[in-house]
């Protein structure tokens, strides 16, 4: 079986889907493993060191897609702005795609995958069980993203995180807000206390308080009646009554912090806004909000993806893909978690087999044979035509 990893086109995208390391192991399986050039440069992982591995190192993306039974990448395939011709065109009919491609909302890439009889399996379907934690990319990703939004913050606020005292008076610590305790905004508080800083909290699950509070934050309670969480352990959009009172218990313990990071998300949907306008002007001149939903859309009602701007004396802050920040550990440990959900689907040759007895891969695939498998995508196709009708 030949395996390829192009080189990621998407602008920004520092990440590789498989290191060195893995690669080797993966050549020790049995598997022929090809790299195109360049692939791993922008995360210091050089060509001859992938060759040392036992990968061939092929010219240019044309021949690896081509030439590969399996693709591994990081980003959705898009348009090659040198060949002109979308990546998904480029693979061979019923090859397998392992990525990240948010299938709950990129449609039409769902459907090009079937109409090319691709076999494809998103990173970010990987099952929230304890079986699969380690193939969980979307927990590696959001750890990387919890401990550079602290970073980011803090190279960006004009005052120290940590209580100092000195001869010329004390400098009192920074109050960092956290929306969200999920993995990135737990590695966010973490971060945050390391450096010194007063910690709280918010999330609307219940259960998360205890590890709020084991990091050394305080965790913002607010009763709700409601289901506030799947049974995969996601948090649930609230009623309008219940997203009201959240806003307002909000509004107090924004208005006081030097620095917000927020972290919530909802799987295909826009991100919930849970920092207003009105909030943003009552906060301190010199604070800074650091929006890690940027890319969907952004918790703070005046975040804009990509931008870096101040507004009513705030600094909004709306970083895209932040672990290409650091795209060295970014990529060891997606290769990681690629190695661990390659290694449900080969044989001991090295060869792919498609195993739908596994939960992991039955979770985890999206389209095969020409349609699409995933009941969740089904239901968000279903829904998104049912609109569709509605509007016409």
């Amino acid at each position: 079986m030949k395996l390829g990893v192009p080189k990621e086109i998407t602008p920004g995208e520092t990440r590789v889907a498989l290191v060195p390391e893995s690669v080797q192991q993966l050549v020790k399986k049995g598997v022929q493993v090809l790299i195109e050039t360049g692939a791993g440069t922008a995360a210091s992982f050089l060509d001859s060191v992938y060759a040392n591995a036992g990968a061939t190192i092929v010219p240019n993306a044309t021949d690896l897609f081509s030439q590969s039974d399996v693709i591994c990448k990081v980003s959705k395939p898009i348009v090659n702005p040198t060949t002109g011709t979308h990546e998904i065109e480029m693979m061979k009919p019923g090859a397998v795609l392992i990525t990240f491609f948010a299938p709950l909302i990129n449609h039409d890439l769902v459907q090009k995958l079937a109409d090319r009889k691709i076999t494809s399996f998103s990173m970010d379907s990987i099952p929230r069980t304890t079986r699969a934690q380690s193939m969980d990319a979307l927990s590696s990703m959001s750890t990387l993203a919890g401990y550079k939004s602290v970073l980011i913050a803090a190279n960006s606020i004009g005052k120290f995180f940590p209580l100092l005292m000195t001869a010329a008076g004390t400098v009192p610590p920074a109050r960092v807000f956290v929306l969200g305790a999920g993995v990135a905004g737990l590695m966010a508080i973490a971060t945050a206390r390391r450096l010194g800083a007063v910690v709280e909290a918010f999330d609307v699950r219940p259960v998360v308080k205890e590890q709020v509070e084991s990091l050394g934050a305080k965790f913002v309670e607010m009763p709700i009646e409601e289901q506030t969480q799947t049974a995969g352990g996601y948090a649930t959009q609230l009623s309008e009554e219940a997203h009201k009172r959240e806003v307002e218990l909000l509004h107090k313990h924004v208005k006081d912090s030097d620095v917000v990071i927020t972290t919530a998300l909802i799987p295909g949907r826009p991100a919930p806004e849970l920092v207003t306008e009105a909030m943003v002007i009552d906060m301190k001149p010199g604070s800074v909000i650091v929006d890690l939903a940027a890319e969907n859309g952004g918790n703070c009602t005046l975040t804009e993806p990509g931008c870096d701007f101040i507004k009513h004396n705030v600094r909004i802050i709306g970083p895209l893909n932040v672990p290409s920040m650091m795209p060295v550990h970014a990529s060891q440990l997606y290769a990681k978690n690629m190695l661990n959900l390659l290694a449900l689907m080969l044989t001991k040759d090295g060869q792919y087999t498609l195993n739908m007895d596994d939960d992991i891969v039955a979770g985890t695939l999206i389209t095969h044979d020409g349609a699409v498998k995933n009941e969740n995508v089904l239901k968000a196709l279903e829904a998104a035509a049912t609109a569709r009708r509605s509007a016409s």
